[in-house]
């Protein structure tokens, strides 16, 4: 993965948007009853923690340390246990329908891609607060979510390769439509060999282990092999991978990596890994030239997409 990791350390993932974002949201995180000094010396760390960043290091990177500083300073952080289990639990239950839609559709591939494209709101790393009715709206109306028809069919030509592929997973809930997603893909090119590749500790409400064996992934028999990603950041952060994790992206003639994060953490690793994901804050929105909740799909070895 070396060459990978060179590539990675020549790309500017941090930017004064990012930093702007994560130190409004993330750094006057502490307990309310402590004194004025811990408060100070908790924002000079973070402020101490921004400003050592090399321009090489994303900013999930820096969220995770901000999340270990405040266990290190003020003990437990945020517990998304019984957030993750709700969400889960919401979508399974609507899987049956979901899975009639995706039979009846004119194009069935395209839309269980469009509905794990819209289960990516489910992002308590953006947002503070899931609008439960919006999600059920973005749902039902997942068809209107019009993605590139290049990156679409060009990773259609990579399935009908055969090969091996990796699904890089992103969010509690979503990790339901991914499910679904992978069904359809297997139905369509059953040459495929599928390996999962989900967090390998908890963050934010990331899909790990636990959640992928709630939503079922550990007993599809398409799935050859599921992989703790080895570490608590969002995205898939190549410098402190697990080497099983990195074994299997380094076997993976095609990937699918979801959710903003992936994309922030792998862009331009050169790697044949399509990124799909809702466009949720204005930094990507001004990038791509897209309203807020654009649905995107972009190849990493395609220019045209990733700037």
């Amino acid at each position: 993965m070396q060459e990978i990791l060179d590539r990675i350390k020549q790309v500017d993932h941090l930017c004064p948007e990012c930093i702007s974002c994560a130190f409004n949201k993330y750094s006057g995180k502490y307990p309310e009853d402590c004194s004025e000094d811990e408060k100070v010396a908790f924002m000079q760390e973070v402020m101490s923690m921004m400003a050592r960043a090399e321009r090489s290091t994303a900013i999930p990177v820096i969220i995770r340390d901000i999340d270990e500083l405040r266990i290190r300073m003020f003990g437990a952080t945020d517990d998304f246990s019984e957030i993750k289990k709700h969400f889960n639990d919401l979508l399974l239950k609507e899987m049956d329908h979901f899975r009639e839609r995706i039979g009846q559709a004119e194009d069935p591939l395209m839309l269980a891609m469009q509905l794990a494209l819209v289960g990516n709101y489910i992002d308590f790393g953006v947002v503070d607060h899931i609008d439960e009715d919006f999600l059920n709206d973005l749902l039902k109306e997942a068809e209107s979510k019009v993605l590139d028809e290049e990156t679409y069919l060009a990773w259609k030509a990579d399935l009908a390769k055969g090969g091996k592929m990796v699904y890089l997973t992103d969010n509690c809930g979503e990790i339901v439509m991914d499910r679904l997603l992978m069904e359809e893909i297997k139905k369509e090119y059953p040459a495929i060999s599928l390996s999962v590749i989900v967090r390998g500790k908890d963050t934010m409400n990331d899909a790990t282990m636990e959640d992928a064996v709630q939503v079922g992934l550990d007993k599809m028999d398409i799935i050859e092999e599921i992989a703790g990603n080895g570490n608590n950041i969002m995205g898939t952060w190549i410098p402190e991978i697990s080497d099983e994790a990195a074994a299997l992206m380094k076997q993976a003639d095609v990937m699918i990596a979801k959710g903003q994060a992936n994309f922030e953490t792998l862009r331009r690793s050169g790697l044949n890994i399509y990124y799909l994901f809702l466009c949720k804050c204005d930094l990507y929105a001004n990038m791509f030239g897209v309203p807020r909740l654009s649905g995107m799909l972009i190849n990493d070895r395609d220019p045209r997409n990733n700037p």
